[in-house]
C-alpha cells in the first residue's frame, strides 16, 4: 500500500494530492495506493467521535505500507503530514518528500542549507524531490499573461508528481527486508522542546525527579545541524518516553515527526501545549491540535505539575 500524504485543509492541497494519487495508480494499480480525505470519505463520514476514527483509519494504513509520498511547501510545514513522515520513518517505509517550495532555509547566513525549515524531515526522508522551478514558458500565444502564468505552475506540479511517483517505485521496487524497529531503553525520555521559545526548567526538573534518564534534542542549536538532527533522530527511537513541546500555531514540524515515530513504535508520548486554540469542522468534535497528533499522542500537559502526575501513572 503506498500512502499519500498532503495537507487536507483546503481545496488545491487535496487536488496535489488526487493528482499524485492519480499517476502512482497508473502504474502501480488503484487499489495500491491510499489518499487521505478520498478514501476515508471524510466528507461525509459519520462516526460518534469523527476525528478519532478518521485518526484509526489513517493509522491502518500507516501500519501496512509499501512506501509514502509525501508533499510540504513553506516555512510552516503541516504537522499532521509531518507526524505521518515520522511514523513510515520509524518502521522503515521508504519515503519521498515532494516540494515546489523556492526556498531553502538554514540556522544563520552562513550555515549549511535545508530543504525543509527543520533538518530532521531531510535526514529521515529516503528521498527529496524538489521542482523548485515553473515550467517553461509556452510557445504558443496563451489568450493572456494569466493562462500562461497558470499553465507554468500546472506544469510544475505535474512534474513534481510524476519524478516522485518515480522515485517511490523504484525505492519500493529496492527496498531490503525492514530491519526491526529500534527497542526502547527502560528509563529514557527524549525531550523534543519547541525551536520557538525556551523550553520551561520546571519540565525537565519534573523529568529528572522522576529518575529518568533524560536527552534534549540538539540539533536547534547544532554547528552541524544534519549530524545532529541524525543523533536526535537515532536517540529518540531508543527513548521509552517522548515529551514534545508543541506549542505554536502548530506543532513543531520535528516534534511532529518524532509524536509519529513514538506512536508507531508504541512509545509512551506526553505533548506540552500550555494553551490552544481549538479547531473545529463539520461533523468532528473540537480539536487542540491537528487530530493526527492529538490522538497519537497519549496526554495533553499544561504544566510540570501535570507532567509529573502523567509519569506517575
Amino acid at each position: 500500500m503506498y500512502y499519500i500524504a498532503h495537507r487536507l485543509f483546503a481545496a488545491h492541497d487535496r487536488a496535489l494530492g488526487a493528482l499524485i494519487a492519480r499517476q502512482l495508480a497508473k502504474k502501480a494499480g488503484p487499489e495500491s495506493v491510499f489518499l487521505p480525505f478520498c478514501d476515508t470519505d471524510e466528507e461525509d463520514l459519520v462516526a460518534p467521535v469523527k476525528g478519532h476514527r478518521l485518526f484509526e483509519l489513517d493509522r491502518e494504513r500507516l501500519q501496512t505500507l509499501t512506501g509514502m509520498i509525501a508533499v510540504l511547501h513553506g516555512p510552516s510545514l503541516d504537522d499532521g503530514v509531518c507526524m505521518e513522515i515520522g511514523y513510515a520513518a520509524a518502521l522503515n517505509v521508504p519515503v519521498v518528500v515532494v516540494t515546489t517550495d523556492f526556498q531553502t532555509y538554514s540556522a544563520d547566513e552562513h550555515s549549511p542549507h535545508w530543504a525543509f525549515p527543520d533538518p530532521l524531515i531531510e535526514t529521515i526522508a529516503h528521498r527529496v524531490t524538489r521542482v523548485d522551478r515553473l515550467g517553461a514558458p509556452q510557445l504558443a500565444d496563451s489568450p493572456d499573461r494569466f493562462t500562461a502564468f497558470a499553465a507554468r505552475n500546472q506544469a510544475q506540479i505535474e512534474t513534481a508528481a510524476a519524478m516522485s511517483v518515480e522515485a517511490i517505485l523504484e525505492l519500493a521496487a529496492n527496498n531490503c527486508p525492514a530491519p526491526a524497529p529500534a527497542r526502547a531503553e527502560a528509563g529514557t525520555v527524549f525531550l523534543e522542546p519547541s525551536p520557538h521559545i525556551r523550553c520551561p526548567e520546571a519540565l525537565l526538573d519534573t523529568l529528572h525527579a522522576a529518575h529518568r534518564s533524560v536527552t534534549i534534542a540538539i540539533r536547534h542549536q547544532a554547528p552541524d545541524p544534519f549530524t545532529a538532527a541524525h543523533a536526535d533522530w537515532t536517540t529518540a527511537l531508543r527513548a521509552e518516553v517522548l515529551v514534545a513541546d508543541v506549542s505554536g500555531p502548530e506543532t513543531p514540524p520535528g516534534g511532529a515527526v518524532l509524536i509519529g515515530a513514538a506512536a508507531a513504535l508504541r512509545r509512551r508520548i506526553a505533548a506540552h501545549l500550555p494553551t490552544a486554540v481549538i479547531t473545529h469542522a463539520h461533523g468532528r468534535e473540537p480539536n487542540w491540535r491537528n487530530l493526527m497528533i492529538q490522538y497519537a499522542v497519549g496526554t495533553r500537559v499544561c504544566d510540570a505539575h501535570s507532567l509529573a502526575r502523567w509519569l506517575a501513572s
